[in-house]
């Protein structure tokens, strides 16, 4: 390796792909009840970090309030985005409820922690604006 090259650690390097796959993941509680304290979100950080790890993606950050977290992923592209958000959900869910099982009966009620929706948007790279111009500007061959 040159001296002078610097590694990107948002970029992966496969033996058939090179890859940034970042996405920006929001969970709410059901109900959008304020069920999460401040311990109960550092267990589900804890919680989302070994599932993401499981998975080969890494949690980047993670932060939530009362009722809902925000998770940075940073994936592989052999990863379907919607497996890795039925785990962190399912799992995240099924731990917090049984550790915190008062306090989430408090709150919510009917075995869900978690709403059936999230929003999932990508994130990282050039703006789409800079992507269609660049593929628009291609030279086609004659």
């Amino acid at each position: 390796m040159s001296p002078r090259w610097t590694p990107n650690l948002d970029v992966r390097a496969g033996r058939h792909v090179i890859d940034s796959l970042h996405v920006h993941l929001v969970f709410v509680t059901k109900y959008r009840h304020g069920a999460l304290t401040d311990e109960m979100l550092t267990r589900c950080e804890e919680i989302m970090h070994e599932v993401c790890t499981d998975f080969g993606a890494e949690l980047q950050q993670f932060n939530g309030g009362e009722g809902h977290v925000h998770l940075l992923v940073h994936y592989p592209p052999t990863v379907q985005l919607s497996k890795l958000v039925n785990s962190l959900k399912g799992v995240s869910s099924r731990y917090l409820r049984k550790e915190y099982g008062t306090h989430v009966r408090r709150h919510l009620w009917g075995g869900r922690f978690w709403s059936g929706s999230y929003f999932a948007g990508s994130c990282g790279g050039a703006p789409l604006t800079v992507v269609r111009q660049y593929i628009e500007n291609q030279q086609r061959p004659v």
